[in-house]
């Protein structure tokens, strides 16, 4: 699992044992959204605001990803759907572990929706991917949240399955809703044996999430942050990412 290892070092940091991870898969989905238009300049802002790693789709690799600035972990998105689905829920395998070797990848991230009609062809696949990942020595983080008619995004419940459900599998890292609740999170964070990241939603104000973040880490001991649109569709990007990482690195105060 040497490969893994070294991997890992490259999205967590070794001293804190923490993350910041920003996700900007979401073109698939929505098309040519705020914030990705230039993708070059996103990422670097986001690198020189201090973030582990970023999460790209294989296609924007070579189009956006180390072009200039500081470097980067880069994880490749395996999942896939786009807005037009009439199932907004379903996703599907578009890429595998073996081309996200080849794209020089430190990890790759899937996409599950627990209580989606396609829930078990979601299992399924990520089975799959947990198998070439044991293969290649490569990081795996599982985005999975509770979504579809007999599931509550928030619900400790429901989150502390997604959690579950992840480690079940054999992923490294988890991605998932956070329950607003510090010690409703910190429970199911205290029985993970993997890094619990929490995802950062819809876009709303910096003290707001700064402050989210900081209870999910801080009082929950999550493993860190996987925010998208509340990063990069900021004003400032570098200025806010870079204070999402003191918080998270070094636990300082949002008010601060």
């Amino acid at each position: 699992m040497i490969g893994k290892d070294i991997r890992m070092e490259r999205i967590i940091d070794r001293n804190t044992r923490k993350t910041v991870i920003i996700p900007m898969d979401h073109g698939m989905t929505l098309g040519q959204i705020e914030g990705l238009l230039d993708m070059n300049e996103t990422i670097s802002e986001i690198s020189k605001g201090g973030a582990n790693a970023i999460i790209l789709h294989k296609g924007l690799v070579k189009r956006g990803h180390r072009k200039k600035g500081r470097d980067i972990g880069l994880i490749v998105h395996l999942s896939a759907s786009t807005s037009l689905n009439p199932d907004p829920n379903d996703k599907v395998l578009t890429c595998t572990v073996e081309e996200a070797v080849a794209l020089g990848a430190d990890g790759v991230s899937i996409h599950i929706n627990l209580g989606a009609p396609n829930e078990s062809r979601m299992l399924a696949s990520a089975g799959r991917v947990v198998n070439e990942c044991n293969r290649w020595g490569m990081p795996l983080l599982a985005m999975i949240y509770p979504r579809g008619a007999s599931a509550n995004p928030y619900d400790p419940v429901h989150v502390g399955l997604a959690v579950r459900v992840a480690e079940e599998l054999g992923a490294d890292m988890v991605k998932t809703n956070y329950t607003g609740d510090p010690a409703s999170f910190a429970r199911i964070v205290s029985a993970s044996s993997i890094p619990v990241l929490i995802a950062g939603g819809e876009k709303t104000g910096d003290l707001e999430s700064l402050h989210t973040i900081h209870d999910a880490i801080w009082k929950s001991h999550c493993g860190g942050v996987c925010m998208g649109r509340n990063a990069f569709q900021r004003t400032d990007i570098a200025a806010f990412v870079s204070k999402v990482c003191r918080v998270v690195h070094e636990n300082e105060s949002p008010g601060e």
